[in-house]
């Protein structure tokens, strides 16, 4: 056991089940959490002072690792299936009681924080992690608390975090080793045999997304910026499509870049901090974001460093191209503290479509924002091996649907009550790719992504000309300031309008399939708000 580096709070964990025999330290700060992880060589001090570290193999979401204990608060209100599965509660107990054993074996970092920066729907969370530098995780995700709010903790939620204990599948009825267990009923989550911080935080999200929807506040994964004028947007997507790049806008406060509620007196960040991803990341295309990383106390996950200056080679993805910065809110310059809002007046959907099909921006209706909202889609690269260039379509309910407990229909109700109540106008945004699909065509310029999201917040369109678009009904711009006019319609960006065509049925019939599953939840004005 390496020697104690920071002083051991006398406090206890029994209220937890937890007796450790090693120290238990509560709320230490970034400098005593990098201390404690160098003293167990766990973690890496990085050029201009973050800290590195490997979470290998586990490098990003185990979603078949996820699992919601089934039992009568449960039963009837989650959506059991692919992404909630079920676990008894005798597997629960079991688990549980393994992870406190081997807990009890450690020395032990608590951090107590809270999620939600609305005071009235937040919750107050307790991480106990035998790393140190999760618990710097949780420290920078999640709101952190002054003295005063700290020496009357009491958590509403616990994670206990156990990433070197291996679940049993046989005797714990896992699948694996890995485990991301939510018990709504005990309140708490457990983890165990993953070291991938983002599981902290994304139970946390899952939690909320459950229970916040009885509270009429609307849990989202979308990030969240704010005008001089006080005018609020929102942005949906899927990893990989600018939820983060676009939202870290230095003519706007940032709100929060991945969590948020919509109640009664506008909208909240779940969290403290932000967990962007990093892969090629540059200081000319996210300068904002790029300075963050390079701040003490920012945690670099899987980032390959050069081995004589310990710089990062962000464009390096040998160990993933999941890599991730972990840092609190306030390192972005124009962060807004605290992080809450107003109600939006506008709401981005984002999708980097990889058949190179769908406009570059469009306006939708309310009925084609549900439809949208619902299929949640973007599209991936099949894979990487050589010759292989057909992408593959990805639809995940609400761009969020591996965090969802509740049926999506719940979410969408929710979602065009606001929109219709607020009035806010919805936009669909492709940063994927322009003149063919991926292998032909390329990935649309950030620079003229970031114009028409400007044009479209700082309402340049209003009023203006839009075409319809005729494959999928949605209405598309004409002209906007400082955008090749030529860029706006994906049709005239093919060398072949015929290959075109002939990529846009394929979608459209992607897009159609999908929604079969919706087919007998929603009107019929949203059933034919899609492609036909």
């Amino acid at each position: 056991m390496p020697e104690n580096l920071a002083q051991s709070d006398l406090r206890d964990l029994s209220d937890h089940g937890l007796i450790p025999g090693g120290a238990i330290y509560w709320n230490l700060s970034p400098t005593r959490l990098y201390e404690e992880s160098f003293a167990r060589g766990d973690g890496q001090l990085v050029h201009m002072g973050g800290i590195a570290t490997v979470t290998a193999p586990h490098t990003g979401r185990s979603p078949n690792d996820r699992f919601v204990v089934r039992d009568e608060l449960t039963e009837e209100s989650v959506d059991w299936g692919s992404v909630n599965v079920p676990m008894s509660p005798d597997h629960f107990g079991a688990l549980r009681q393994d992870v406190i054993a081997h807990l009890n074996d450690q020395d032990l970092f608590v951090h107590d924080a809270r999620a939600g920066a609305d005071e009235k729907h937040g919750m107050s969370v307790r991480v106990i992690s035998e790393s140190p530098w999760h618990a710097l995780f949780a420290h920078n995700m999640f709101l952190r608390l002054g003295p005063d709010e700290l020496a009357e903790f009491s958590p509403d939620f616990t994670v206990l975090h156990a990433p070197h204990l291996k679940a049993d599948p046989e005797h714990h009825g896992t699948v694996s080793g890995a485990a991301i267990v939510v018990n709504f009923s005990a309140r708490e989550v457990l983890i165990t045999g993953t070291r991938y911080a983002g599981e902290i935080k994304k139970s946390i999200f899952s939690v909320l997304n459950h229970m916040l929807p009885e509270s009429r506040v609307l849990p989202m994964h979308c990030s969240a910026n704010v005008g001089s004028a006080g005018d609020v947007a929102l942005f949906f997507g899927l990893s990989g499509t600018g939820k983060t790049t676009l939202s870290a806008d230095a003519a706007r406060g940032l709100i929060g870049d991945d969590e948020h509620g919509w109640g009664e007196d506008g909208i909240f960040n779940f969290e403290g901090g932000c967990y962007a991803k990093t892969i090629r990341l540059s200081s000319e295309g996210e300068p904002e974001i790029f300075q963050a990383t390079q701040m003490f106390g920012t945690i670099l996950e899987n980032v390959v460093l050069d081995e004589a200056t310990l710089e990062i080679d962000f464009d390096n993805g040998s160990i993933t191209e999941n890599t991730r910065a972990s840092y609190p809110i306030h390192y972005i310059p124009n962060a807004v503290i605290p992080s809450r809002a107003s109600h939006p007046s506008n709401v981005v959907f984002l999708t980097a479509d990889a058949f190179g099909v769908l406009p570059p921006i469009s306006q939708l209706t309310p009925e084609q924002a549900m439809y949208h909202f619902l299929s949640g889609y973007t599209a991936k690269v099949a894979g990487t091996e050589r010759g292989v260039t057909e992408p593959k379509a990805t639809f995940s309910a609400c761009f969020g649907a591996p965090f969802l407990p509740r049926h999506p229909s719940v979410y969408a109700e929710m979602l065009g009550e606001k929109l219709r109540e607020h009035r806010a106008t919805v936009w669909l945004v492709n940063t994927g790719w322009s003149g063919g699909g991926y292998g032909v065509g390329s990935r649309m310029k950030l620079s003229h992504t970031r114009t028409m999201v400007n044009a479209a917040l700082s309402g340049e369109l209003d009023g203006g000309n839009f075409d319809t678009d005729e494959v999928f009904g949605i209405a598309v711009p004409t002209v906007i300031s400082g955008v090749p006019t030529e860029v706006l319609s994906p049709r005239k960006t093919w060398e072949n309008p015929d290959d075109y065509d002939v990529a846009a049925s394929k979608l459209a019939a992607m897009f159609r399939e999908n929604f079969e599953q919706f087919s007998n939840q929603v009107s019929a004005e949203v059933l034919t708000a899609g492609p036909q």
